[in-house]
């Protein structure tokens, strides 16, 4: 059992505003955080088998990514400024029906390692071979929550099911118990409720949560209520998806008072996307009020081809500044309340706030180390808000998760960050060959 002790950091715990340490330490032993408090706590009787110096360092837990669908990355930069639904039909839908397995390991090696160089050690994944996004967590030690994305039409429908069973049994409370399973139903335009009934039977058959697309824009609030008489948020109350079922909302954009209400009461957490939702014109998310009718909420990135990368820290700062526009009130979303979206609220949001997203002893240590000599984050007034409008991807030195070292001094352990450029880049041109070949 490996024993990591850090000393002489800046701890920001996410146990409350007032909780900040200075001049801290934090012991490590196995998977979890022993000990956490002034510098001198663990007194000289742990032996530890790594000592990292924190001096000029801050210590956060983990950023939590929400919403993601991680094999995108070979779609990053190839269809933009372009509305969702042309964008999806248009552009993205006709080239991943030519992704193959293997494109979908090396997409997700990808994304994992801008994760973990961007400080993300628990992500939310929808998408499809979501066997080969398992392998990926297995071997480079990231947390990972998968979910099989399902189309609720014909035979799609079928393999749908049939995969996401599979996956729950080869993957779910896997990997050291960093990996687990959700089912995945895309969308209510892309499911319908008869689908989506069946899902949620398998969900309380299988002890899965249900991750889905839900009110992204006005063209989906529009056409779900005028085939079912219902907006997405009450179709789903009235079909019983969101009963006895922990439900992540993706994006949420279009919501009434009515449907915030039922979110709140049926606990549904919420994954904002504020900088997918930016760029696609899709809107912005009413965060304020839900977060002040007590619903949890989470940030994602979505996928690289539509934010167009999947920077945490970049993400939970356009989550502070947009609301602050969008409400002309410069007091919505302080930092604090940001930085704990990125972290303990994610945490809540996916169900895993009694292992992650705060740095206490038992939780699993899944942590940060950052580096706060650059002139970018001095002086320092209040470290919190040079986190969240002043740091940068590249501040961040060393990341722990589940106990181990995944990467030091900005070098990733767990994978060969120069062969997994390569390789994604031949699988997306081969990708594009085989799409090219078919039209």
């Amino acid at each position: 059992m490996t024993r990591i002790l850090i000393k002489g950091a800046t701890i920001v715990p996410m146990t409350g505003p007032d909780q900040i340490i200075q001049n801290g330490e934090i012991a490590i032993e196995g998977d979890v955080i022993k000990a956490i408090g002034q510098a001198g706590t663990m007194g000289n009787s742990w032996p530890a088998d790594k000592v990292i110096d924190g001096q000029g360092k801050l210590v956060i837990p983990g950023f939590i990514n929400c919403h993601t669908h991680a094999a995108m990355t070979l779609f990053r930069s190839y269809a933009d400024d372009l509305p969702l639904m042309e964008w999806l039909q248009t552009k993205i839908w006709p080239v991943e029906e030519n992704l193959i397995a293997e494109d979908i390991y090396w997409g997700t090696m990808l994304s994992v390692a801008e994760m973990i160089k961007s400080g993300t050690t628990t992500f939310l994944d929808m998408y499809f071979h979501m066997d080969q996004v398992g392998k990926v967590a297995e071997e480079t030690g990231i947390r990972a929550v998968l979910s099989r994305g399902m189309i609720g039409f014909g035979e799609r429908a079928r393999t749908a099911a049939r995969e996401a069973r599979e996956l729950v049994a080869q993957w779910h409370n896997k990997a050291e118990g960093r990996v687990t399973v959700m089912l995945g139903p895309h969308a209510p335009y892309t499911c319908p409720p008869d689908f989506l009934k069946e899902v949620k039977v398998l969900s309380q058959e299988l002890g899965a949560g249900i991750h889905i697309h839900l009110a992204e824009t006005l063209n989906e609030v529009n056409e779900i209520t005028e085939k079912y008489g219902k907006r997405p948020i009450e179709l789903m109350n009235e079909i019983g998806l969101l009963d006895g079922t922990h439900v992540v909302a993706a994006h949420c954009v279009h919501l009434t008072d009515e449907e915030i209400a039922i979110m709140a009461e049926k606990g549904v957490g919420v994954a904002h996307n504020p900088e997918s939702n930016m760029k696609l014109a899709s809107g912005i998310a009413p965060v304020p009020k839900l977060l002040e009718k007590g619903v949890n909420v989470g940030l994602g990135t979505d996928g690289a081809s539509s934010n167009n990368n999947l920077d945490m820290l970049q993400e939970m700062r356009s989550a502070a500044l947009v609301h602050k526009v969008n409400s002309m009130n410069a007091t919505v979303i302080p930092a604090y309340q940001a930085l704990e979206m990125a972290t303990a609220g994610g945490a809540r949001v996916l169900g895993l706030d009694k292992e992650i997203g705060i740095l206490q002893p038992g939780y699993k240590a899944d942590l940060l180390i950052i580096d706060l000599e650059k002139p970018h984050l001095y002086p320092r007034h209040d470290v919190v808000a040079n986190l969240v409008y002043s740091a940068q991807a590249s501040d961040i030195d060393t990341v722990i998760i589940n106990g181990k070292l995944v990467m030091e001094n900005r070098q990733l352990l767990t994978m060969n960050e120069k062969a997994v450029l390569r390789k994604a880049q031949e699988h997306t041109d081969a990708l594009l060959a085989r799409s090219k070949e078919k039209k």
